[in-house]
Formats: C-alpha cells, sequence, structure tokens
C-alpha cells in the first residue's frame, strides 16, 4: 500500500478495502489467542487450509485467525460468518467435516456449546450465557479482524477517530475525554482527561506518552489479550492522546514474557508507520509522532508507573516518591503521561461515538465498560468485558456459570494480587470504583479471581503475601520488612503454631504498612489479609484455636484416614500413593501409615467408594 498522506486518502482506502471484504465469501474464524493456541489452535488453521485447497473452496471461504474470543475455557474456538455459527474446543480431525456440513448448509452438533444448565445446544455466539451478558467495546474487534493485517483494522473503521481528533482543537479531544468520564483501567482509576491536561499544562517543549503493558498479576492477562488481538486501537489511541497533549514520542512497556503482544504491537507500529499513520505530518497534519516498543523483564513493582520510568531509563526499577507526578516530571524529567493498555483502547471509540455515548454506559462515576480476566473455581473461565455496574453476582453466575461440579463459590479476589477478598454475600455489590474500594478491595487491573468452599482463606491470603513479598522491591522499610513479616506470620498459622496474639499483631502490621509504604505495591498489599480477617475471621480462629483447616487445605493440620467399613480392598490408593503409605491386602481394608504419609491427597482423587476421610 502507498503511503497515506491526508484524512481523503484514508477515507478512500476504507472504502476500496470494505467493497473487498464484501465480497459474497464465508468468513471462518480461528481464534489465534494465546489460550487457544496452547490447545493447538494454529493445527486447526493448517487443517483448514489444506482442506479448503484440497476442496477448491479458496473464492468461496475466507479464513482469518484472529485474536482472543474470550471464552478460553472452550478452545480452540471457531466461529463461521455471516451466521455466527460457534464451534468450540475444534480439534484438526474435525475440519474436514466442518467444511462438508458447511457446503450443505448444515452444523456439526456435536462441536456446539451445551449449555450445563439447560443441556440445550447453542448455534449462535451471541446466544451463549457466555457472551450475552457482556458488553463488548475494547474487544469488539478482537474476534472478528486478523491483528496483524492494518488493512483488517481500518476496513473494520479503524483511525477514523484519528482523522476525526486531526480535524479537532487539542483542548477540543481533552475536553471530550473529561466529559466521558474515563478513567484509568490500570487500578488506580484517576480521570483520564485530567491527567491528560495537566500534561498539557505543562511548559515544556518534550511531552511523552507511555503505554503500559506490565502486566503481572497471577490470573491476569487483558492487556496481553487486547494487544495481541488488536494493537492497532492501542496505536490510535495513542496518537490521539499525543496530539491532545502535544507529545511527539511515545513507548508501548510490554512485558519480554508475552512474546505474541510484543511481535504483534512491534508488528503493528512498522505497518502504521510505512502507511505514514506514525512518523513526520500524519495525515498532512503538520502533527507528528512514532512509538518504541519497550520489553520489561517481568518486574511487577514496574506496574508502577514511576517504576517503570526508571526501567525504561535503564535504571533499576524502583518507585520514586510523588510529588513531582509523572505529568509534571516523569521520562527524562520530561512531563510524561502513562495510561494503561486498555484505557488507550478507549479512546478511539470515545472521539468516534462521542463522550455522551460512552458516559451513559456503567454508574455515575464509574463510566464505560471493564475488561476482567475471569478465573479460578468458574466454569466459564475466560476474558469478560461487562458494563460499570454490574454486580459481581451475575459476573460469577451468569456469566461465570458459578462453581464447577456443583460446589458453593465462597469469595472472589478481585483487583490483581493486592486486591480484597469479597465473600459470597457480597455478591450483589455493584462492581464500580468506590464500592470494590469500601468493600476492601479495588478494582485493579481486572484480574477476578473465583474461589469455592474447598479454598482456605488464610492459605490464600499466604499465597497472595508470599508473591507480593517477592515482588517488593526493597527500597521502603514498611514493605521489604512488613510483607515478609506478615508472610511469616500467615505460615505459623497455617502450620498450627501461631496465637491469637499473633493474630492482634498481624493486623496491626497489615494497617501499618498500608499507611507507611511509598507506591501503590505495598499501600494496597496489606489488602487480602485486611479483608480475610474482616470477612473470615474464623477461619483464622479456627488454625489458631482448633488446630484445624476447615477448607482440609492447610497440610500441617490435616489427617487422611481410612474407613474400613467403606473400603473394598480395591488396591487403587495403594497403587497411587506416591511415597508407599498405604498398606493393605487386595480385597481387604486398606490403612494409612501417619508417619509417611505427605498428604497430598491422591488417595481421596483416586478412591471410588469415599472410603478415604479428610479431617
Amino acid at each position: 500500500m502507498r503511503r497515506i498522506t491526508s484524512v481523503a486518502d484514508l477515507e478512500a482506502l476504507r472504502r476500496k478495502l470494505q467493497e473487498k471484504y464484501r465480497a459474497e465469501k464465508l468468513r471462518i474464524i480461528v481464534c489465534g489467542g494465546t489460550g487457544c493456541r496452547s490447545s493447538k489452535s494454529m493445527e486447526v488453521v493448517e487443517a483448514f487450509k489444506k482442506e479448503i485447497e484440497s476442496l477448491g473452496l479458496e473464492n468461496k471461504v475466507d479464513l482469518k485467525v484472529s485474536g482472543c474470543h474470550g471464552f478460553c475455557e472452550r478452545g480452540p474456538i471457531v466461529v463461521i460468518y455471516p451466521e455466527q455459527i460457534f464451534y468450540q474446543r475444534v480439534k484438526p480431525k474435525d475440519v474436514p467435516e466442518i467444511l462438508e456440513r458447511l457446503t450443505r448448509g448444515e452444523v456439526v452438533d456435536r462441536l456446539l456449546y451445551e449449555d450445563p444448565n439447560t443441556g440445550r445446544k447453542i448455534k449462535h455466539v451471541y446466544e451463549i450465557p457466555f457472551y450475552a451478558k457482556q458488553k463488548r467495546i475494547v474487544l469488539s474487534k478482537n474476534g472478528l479482524i486478523d491483528p496483524t493485517s492494518i488493512e483488517d483494522y481500518i476496513a473494520a473503521g479503524g483511525y477514523k477517530a484519528l482523522s476525526k481528533a486531526l480535524q479537532m482543537k487539542p483542548e477540543e479531544i481533552i475536553e471530550e475525554i473529561k466529559k466521558s468520564g474515563l478513567r484509568g483501567r490500570g487500578g488506580a482509576g484517576f480521570p483520564t482527561g485530567k491527567k491528560w491536561e495537566i500534561t498539557r499544562m505543562q511548559k515544556s517543549d518534550v511531552k511523552y506518552i507511555i503505554c503500559n503493558c506490565d502486566e503481572g498479576d497471577p490470573g491476569a492477562y487483558m492487556d496481553r489479550s487486547v494487544l495481541e488481538g488488536n494493537p492497532h486501537s492501542v496505536i490510535e489511541g495513542m496518537i490521539i492522546g499525543a496530539y491532545a497533549i502535544g507529545a511527539n514520542k511515545g513507548w508501548i512497556y510490554v512485558r519480554h514474557e508475552y512474546p505474541l503482544a510484543v511481535k504483534h504491537a512491534t508488528l503493528a507500529v512498522h505497518q502504521a508507520r510505512e502507511l505514514g499513520l506514525l512518523g513526520e505530518n500524519i495525515l498532512g497534519s503538520g502533527f507528528s509522532f512514532d512509538i518504541e516498543i519497550v520489553k520489561g523483564a517481568g518486574a511487577f513493582v514496574c506496574g508502577e508507573e514511576t517504576a517503570l520510568l526508571q526501567s525504561i531509563e535503564g535504571k533499576r526499577p524502583s518507585p520514586r516518591q510523588r510529588p513531582p507526578y509523572p505529568a509534571q516530571q516523569g521520562l527524562f524529567g520530561k512531563p510524561t503521561c502513562i495510561n494503561n493498555v486498555k484505557t488507550w483502547a478507549n479512546v478511539a471509540y470515545i472521539i468516534e461515538r462521542g463522550a455522551d455515548w460512552f458516559s451513559s454506559i456503567g454508574t455515575r462515576t464509574s463510566k464505560g465498560t471493564k475488561v476482567f480476566s475471569l478465573v479460578g473455581k468458574v466454569k466459564n473461565s475466560g476474558l469478560v468485558e461487562v458494563p460499570m455496574g454490574i454486580t459481581l453476582r451475575e459476573l460469577v453466575y451468569d456469566i461465570g456459570g458459578g462453581a464447577p461440579d456443583g460446589k458453593k463459590v465462597k469469595a472472589v479476589q478481585i483487583g490483581g494480587p493486592s486486591g480484597g477478598c469479597i465473600p459470597e454475600e457480597l455478591f450483589d455489590l455493584p462492581i464500580d470504583y468506590e464500592s470494590l474500594t469500601e468493600a476492601g478491595s479495588m478494582m485493579g487491573s481486572g484480574g477476578v479471581i473465583v474461589m469455592d468452599e474447598n479454598t482456605c482463606m488464610v492459605d490464600t491470603a499466604k499465597y497472595f503475601m508470599k508473591f507480593l513479598k517477592d515482588e517488593s522491591c526493597g527500597k521502603c522499610v514498611s514493605c521489604r520488612e512488613g510483607t515478609q513479616r506478615m508472610y511469616e506470620i500467615l505460615s505459623d498459622i497455617t502450620e498450627g503454631k501461631a496465637s491469637e496474639e499473633d493474630l492482634q499483631l498481624l493486623e496491626e502490621l497489615a494497617n501499618v504498612v498500608k499507611d507507611a509504604s511509598l507506591c501503590g505495591l505495598g499501600q494496597t498489599a496489606p489488602n487480602p489479609v485486611l479483608t480475610t480477617l474482616r470477612y473470615f475471621r474464623e477461619e483464622y480462629l479456627a488454625h489458631i484455636r482448633e488446630k484445624r483447616c476447615p477448607a482440609g487445605v492447610c497440610k500441617a493440620l490435616i489427617k487422611y484416614t481410612i474407613d474400613p467399613e467403606k473400603c473394598t480392598g480395591c488396591d487403587a490408593c495403594r497403587i497411587n500413593c506416591p511415597v508407599g503409605a498405604i498398606t493393605g491386602k487386595p480385597k481387604e481394608p486398606h490403612s494409612i501409615i501417619q508417619e509417611k504419609c505427605i498428604k497430598c491427597g491422591i488417595c481421596r482423587d483416586v478412591c471410588k467408594f469415599g472410603a478415604v476421610i479428610l479431617s
């Protein structure tokens, strides 16, 4: 494609591409997100290529690899347009049958999604409960376009908002973003338009913008999926933001362990530059801007914006005191606007459709949608985008389908490792910044981990505290020593070595770390401890007073025995025990040698007669 030098050129190209894509063809879209790739979706793609060629269907079928469709638990996913037929868990061997049925106008029933509650086979994407309650803005193009094709993005309306923005005054753009109510999607929820305004006000000839894709929360993959599946939406938002604040250089800071996101973002930057949408005199506006990709080494603290700046500058990443804020004095000492991947991805939609449209979605103080990764003990794990204000109950049960195997949901941890654990009785809480903070948690970047009745909340707090103490940069004493000491107390509780005085000390220490730490990591690190103490104190007391783990998780406090009346001597437990701790003759009751038992629970898992008892 030749270089575009004006808005008219861009619109002419769009019309040409849309006409090309309007051809009467069936579209087969295979999910190419990291989750589906791990389930060999690219082998499915190769199978489709070979079968389409062998059947001579090249002129009738358009095969496309897209970004993440969201329903990761059901991958590899294949969707056939225009009818939107949804196939799940597709294997290469299924491809010939799919194409054969497709040519006859039929579907492959066994590959359709089956509603676990009704047993009904569902044919279309939009009818599946997982998708039905979502409202997709940031993820709206993820399952439709090839993320490696700028042509696909432009044909789908991409860079239309940039054309509009370059014909507006920078102040008008900032006002539109302020009016929309968009808040930072990285965790803190600071008003985006206000941040842009502060950056623009600074008296400096050089200003920078940064996209923060340093996503390190356990179980979180929202930013990665957006950058993998629709990198141009992020780039377009960054160009608009740069024009609004007067920046000419930007960086996308992405984790090194996100190779597909790095690859797609790098390619997208190159494509935009080649087409004239990055670089000098963008669309003949006189405005120049370019983007550089920076790979982070994987330190969780780099999600904190001042530590991220240190990393880009080639220094050891550790937070610094604020003020001055990055918007005043940031990268290389220059005013710098830092926003999350999802924040930048919202910008083009707001400029194109208007602030009123965006602000009509959500609640009074939390506008628009929020992208979550829904993982843990939940039937329908995956990537979801829902309007702000939806309840946790709707998210966990209506979209997530509740806990598998008939178990009861006990709690969710929302907001990443520094988020709080919210009990099931509070699931009617609306998902917005203020409500979550009041409950002791926070919106965070968007990780939601569902826990069922077999989850020990003390062990959960210990798990997250271990992660946070390991990821502390060590700069301030309160975080460095406080998280370590909290972890030690939690370890003592799970091993039955703690007293009620230790519990009091743990709570006091958590509040000191919260109040005295330098950055957001230390200030929010106590949240898992404080919320589990607030909502699940009886579990702590059971560990301390009764030396018992109610969930049967903490190994020092549990014991496996075999009920001789139920044991048939089938030998399954003895054969599968990894340490030879089970004795007994075939067809006679078995027993467990307690001194040898490592409490792995395999015996209980393989027993078909319920003879192994956990106490």
